[in-house]
């Protein structure tokens, strides 16, 4: 399979304007075994029930079947379920649970997807990619800032973008490079299945699917052609300066070198975005002076150099040993609130459910989780705080195990020797002495 999905990458790259027929054939039996494979265990069943346990069972019958309804093309997805989670705000998140089938055939589309358009990926684009995460990301932009005249940062926000998707623009840019009408109207299919809520199925005619792996691809689809291709094609044609993006998901920032073309890149990013059924969220939308001469400028003004928001990260104007400039970036104020709320939550929940070396085995682990993401070059002083406080909290609640306090300070950091916690360090350097010279 691997070798055939190869084959397909190899063609989009030779032929970037070309289009590719026949894929859906690549939906059989074989492939759609990995696929569930690679399904986490233990996620709740979409409305028909069935768990992924239960499907298992019967596996070979149940992809049998499967893939002869796709061949009749008599298979449709089923509506996802719909179900919230708490936010921070006090408010409800919508989630949605597909089927376990559904979710293998989501899978075994994105492969095909990714054999496709990873060839006519750009640069710019770092969200679920291989080898390009957040910290790819964010090293981009560091480096970008560092070595290229930027003065002014658009820091934009696309308003509910997985849920406007307009399914219209969305096949016309998968048959840019699709041209097997099995494959498109599966497609077509899922962007259409809805969502059902207390019993009754609601419709929907735009969005991308709820709960769905193969909806972060289809928004990388969509943006490449709407955002990527557009900067990179024509605004940087007709701006005299330098200008660069940085996009994750649909999460990006513009950097320019002309205040004047940052103002006007804004205005017709507007016009741009609502060619394509979608809009900037304005409250959370701005362009800022960010770069070697903004703090000088600032402080003339008798103003603060602003800062922007990006992955989670405060990215502020610093200072190198020297005295020279360079980017700062720090766990987003709220984000650290947000991080604290939660393990302090969960500490309290779970005090008197496990043992104390099983809670102990999860609480590193979650702090190691948080020094992996949030362990990056000059945020040092962050995740120390968060490992402070966390120990912090550990202690508070470890005590209320019971009336009787198990601990003080001293038998804690006592207990803390015997079982070492993970230490704040940085994961991820962003500091390349050569490339920012």
């Amino acid at each position: 399979m691997q070798t055939k999905l190869d084959l397909i990458s190899q063609i989009a790259r030779r032929d970037p304007q070309g289009r590719i027929n026949n894929v859906a054939y690549l939906l059989n039996e074989e492939n759609l075994r990995d696929c569930f494979g690679q399904l986490k265990k233990g996620k709740a069943a979409g409305v028909d029930g069935v768990t992924l346990e239960e499907y298992e069972s019967n596996l070979d019958e149940n992809l049998q079947e499967l893939v002869g309804r796709m061949k009749r093309q008599a298979y449709k997805p089923q509506p996802v379920r719909r179900t919230y989670i708490p936010k921070a705000n006090g408010q409800q998140r919508p989630l949605g649970i597909p089927a376990i089938e559904d979710k293998i055939v989501q899978k075994g589309m994105t492969r095909i997807l990714e054999a496709i358009y990873e060839a006519d990926f750009l640069e710019c684009s770092h969200g679920f990619r291989a080898g390009r995460g957040c910290h790819q990301a964010l090293k981009s932009l560091d480096k970008i800032i560092m070595t290229k005249p930027i003065n002014h940062i658009i820091d934009a926000d696309i308003k509910g973008f997985f849920d406007h998707v307009d399914h219209g623009w969305m096949k016309k840019f998968l048959e840019h490079r699709i041209s097997d009408p099995n494959f498109i109207r599966l497609a077509s299919r899922f962007l259409r299945n809805g969502y059902m809520e207390d019993g009754r199925v609601h419709d929907v005619e735009e969005g991308t699917p709820q709960g769905g792996n193969i909806s972060p691809m289809l928004a990388n689809i969509y943006l490449h052609y709407v955002l990527d291709q557009w900067v990179e094609k024509e605004v940087k044609a007709k701006c005299r300066g330098v200008v660069e993006m940085v996009r994750y998901a649909d999460d990006f920032v513009i950097c320019v070198e002309h205040e004047d073309e940052a103002a006007r890149i804004l205005d017709v990013l507007r016009k741009r975005l609502a060619k394509f059924g979608l809009e900037l969220a304005e409250d959370k939308t701005r362009c800022i002076e960010f770069g070697r001469k903004a703090k000088q400028n600032a402080k003339a003004k008798g103003e603060k150099p602003a800062t922007f928001g990006f992955l989670g990260f405060t990215h502020f104007i610093d200072k190198t040993r020297n005295g020279g400039f360079k980017v700062g970036r720090k766990t987003e104020r709220r984000r650290m609130a947000l991080k604290l709320k939660a393990i302090g939550e969960w500490l309290k929940d779970i005090r008197n459910m496990l043992p104390l070396k099983e809670l102990w085995r999860i609480f590193k682990a979650k702090l190691a989780g948080h020094f992996q993401y949030y362990g990056v070059s000059g945020n040092s002083r962050a995740i120390q705080n968060y490992r402070y406080q966390s120990i912090r909290l550990a202690m508070k609640w470890l005590n209320r195990r019971s009336q009787k306090k198990s601990f003080n300070w001293e038998s804690f950091q006592n207990y803390m020797e015997r079982f070492p916690l993970p230490k704040a360090r940085i994961h991820h350097s962003f500091y390349d002495l050569k490339a920012n010279a």
